[in-house]
């Protein structure tokens, strides 16, 4: 017997289709407060924007195609954190893959800038997906948003993951992050999504806020 199904969460359906004022509530909190946040935060976008920009003259910002809730796909905003033919270069690192399951990440990625090292380490690389949280496709806390390619690979079991709005942070990127492989990330999405409410939130929130000073296993 493996191990990994003895842990298995069970999806509860009510903290997914019912609960209409935590939904409200939740959608309220993501106006609010990625407008504030992009609003505020407006001269560190610009700060970051130029050191971006002025390490190798590429773009600043940088889009990608993720899959939402309901298997929606959407285009995702960050800050630039790689080379600009990244995207290009995956196949050739795959066999450097350090996650396991339907992910891809390199700890000591050679597509990573300078300045794209720094940003990611305090998580400053998806400021702008405010953006995205602003315009609905994404709520300040939630699970990861996969890419199409990652979703391809997904279980029954792992698109439990998408019935809900992806999130800037979640319960995953605030314990363990990429100390996890994917099966534990997925565990920890479908315990947040049991556990979900406004307080409950508000405590990842503000965890995820304490990493812009404290680095983390980010990468």
């Amino acid at each position: 017997m493996e191990e990994e199904d003895v842990t298995k969460v069970e999806l509860n359906p009510k903290k997914v289709k019912k609960r209409p004022f935590y939904r409200f509530f939740k959608r309220s909190v993501d106006i609010v407060g990625s407008g504030a946040g992009l609003v505020l935060l407006s001269p560190l976008f610009g700060y970051l924007a130029y050191k971006v920009h002025k390490e190798d003259g590429g773009p600043v910002f940088y889009s990608q195609e993720r899959v939402g809730k309901d298997g929606k796909k959407f285009k995702i905003y960050k800050f630039r954190s790689m080379v600009p033919n990244a995207d290009q270069m995956v196949e050739e690192l795959e066999d450097q893959n350090e996650i396991d399951g339907a992910m891809f990440k390199i700890k000591d990625d050679p597509r990573v800038t300078k300045i794209g090292h720094f940003i990611r380490s305090h998580s400053l690389d998806e400021l702008p997906q405010l953006v995205n949280v602003f315009k609905g496709e994404m709520s300040l806390v939630g699970p990861r948003p996969p890419l199409p390619s990652e979703v391809e690979e997904y279980t029954e079991y792992d698109k439990q993951r998408l019935k809900v709005t992806p999130g800037c942070t979640g319960l995953w990127q605030v314990t363990k992050r990429n100390d996890a492989n994917f099966d534990e990330m997925v565990e920890l999405d479908l315990d947040y999504i049991n556990n979900s409410g406004f307080f409950y939130d508000m405590g990842i929130i503000f965890k995820t806020v304490g990493v812009l000073f404290k680095p983390n296993s980010g990468y």
